[in-house]
């Protein structure tokens, strides 16, 4: 007897504790629908204020296309000796493969202009 009295008691307290749960969780999630709903002021600086956290990532930008403009004129450069060996010796496939990497290398070498072109 003593044993369905603890049993029925441990049902309540379970059926208790899960109303507890659900509540605080609809009280958490409703507050964290009202922070997200409030609007939130920044104050930001006026007078460059940005200057100096974007100029590190355009220094890095210049750099980035720069090498890859100097490896562009690299691979145009060693693609155009290919191909005047491979003319020289009447070497079809080493003919398209210099073109096909002379092309890469104008693309390269031309992808800083084509982006300043286009403001990056």
């Amino acid at each position: 007897m003593r044993k369905n009295e603890v049993a029925v008691a441990e049902k309540k307290a379970n059926k208790g504790l899960s109303k507890v749960k659900k509540t605080v969780a609809a009280v958490c999630g409703a507050g964290y629908m009202a922070m997200n709903a409030m609007p939130l002021t920044v104050f930001a600086a006026q007078a460059g204020g940005t200057q100096a956290i974007t100029q590190p990532l355009d220094n890095l930008k210049t750099l980035v296309i720069a090498i890859i403009g100097a490896v562009g004129v690299i691979i145009l450069a060693k693609n155009v000796m290919e191909f005047a060996q491979a003319y020289q010796q009447q070497d079809s496939s080493t003919m398209n493969s210099a073109l096909k990497g002379i092309v890469a290398g104008i693309m390269m070498a031309g992808i800083s202009t084509v982006l300043t072109f286009l403001g990056f």
